[in-house]
């Protein structure tokens, strides 16, 4: 784990259309307030997010993502000391979130969306998460396909972390995501979460994001309403065999009980 325990990542969207609470803080006063809720429940970062990466979703303008972001992450820079991820493709947008003191580039195409993201990280010596992602948001429900799921998203990883550290990103400010649910088929995602010890393997922290998905739902039966105990269920699996690092959830009071719970069972 990083550090003596496993961290966990609070979701702000700021998004009218994101799958699970998509416009319920879609104002920049209610993601503010829902932000220091989730830091007041025990959250170590925040995750700030402007367009939906839900399948089938489309993009937004980078006027849109901005206005939307920006104040997000002024607002709670202003009002606590949890670190601020922003979570984008956009290497203006992270420029600007960084700009205004966000720490972590949260990006789901591991810096291949946008030619100068790599290069925004690096000259602002911050923190990215890689993930693994087949495909767009737009296409990436349409029958996804691998020869064998683990050894190309490990494979994928490992070349984004070198593209990483190519041009001076310190290996300790790189996380990797394996991207349940992006690109990847209810069969793929279980290897995945099965043998998550194999990437872990490979270095950096493991950031995992399964809170609410339909791969949840598929297993349960249930709406995306009622899936807190199966999202906890993957929690408390990946902390207790030590394969996720951070977990990036929308239920942050429960979760960080539960790997308190874990962490003291097993002696952190």
């Amino acid at each position: 784990m990083l550090g003596d325990r496993t961290l966990v990542m609070g979701i702000v969207n700021v998004t009218p259309d994101s799958f699970s609470d998509g416009g319920q803080f879609a104002s920049t006063p209610a993601a503010i307030e829902h932000g220091l809720r989730l830091a007041g429940e025990g959250a170590d970062f925040l995750d700030i997010g402007g367009e939906s990466t839900r399948p089938g979703s489309q993009r937004v303008s980078l006027d849109e993502e901005l206005a939307r972001v920006i104040p997000v992450v002024r607002g709670l820079v202003a009002k606590t000391d949890v670190p601020i991820s922003v979570d984008t493709t956009k290497a203006a947008v992270a420029r600007r979130a960084l700009e205004a003191g966000a720490s972590i580039v949260n990006d789901i195409t591991a810096g291949l969306g946008d030619v100068g993201m790599i290069e925004v990280v690096h000259e602002f010596d911050a923190g990215v998460i890689l993930m693994h992602m087949q495909g767009t948001p737009e296409t990436m429900h349409v029958n996804p396909s691998y020869d064998n799921v683990l050894e190309e998203v490990g494979a994928f990883l490992e070349a984004r972390i070198q593209a990483c550290t190519d041009v001076g990103i310190h290996p300790k400010r790189i996380a990797i995501d394996p991207g349940i649910g992006f690109g990847k088929t209810f069969e793929h995602n279980l290897v995945l979460l099965r043998d998550l010890g194999e990437l872990a393997a490979i270095g950096p922290p493991v950031v995992l994001g399964v809170s609410r998905k339909g791969l949840l739902g598929q297993i349960t039966g249930r709406p995306r309403g009622e899936r807190l105990a199966s999202s906890l269920a993957v929690v408390c699996y990946c902390a207790t065999y030590g394969t996720a690092h951070i977990l990036r959830v929308h239920d942050v009071a429960p979760t960080v009980d539960a790997a308190k719970v874990i962490g003291a069972i097993g002696g952190e």
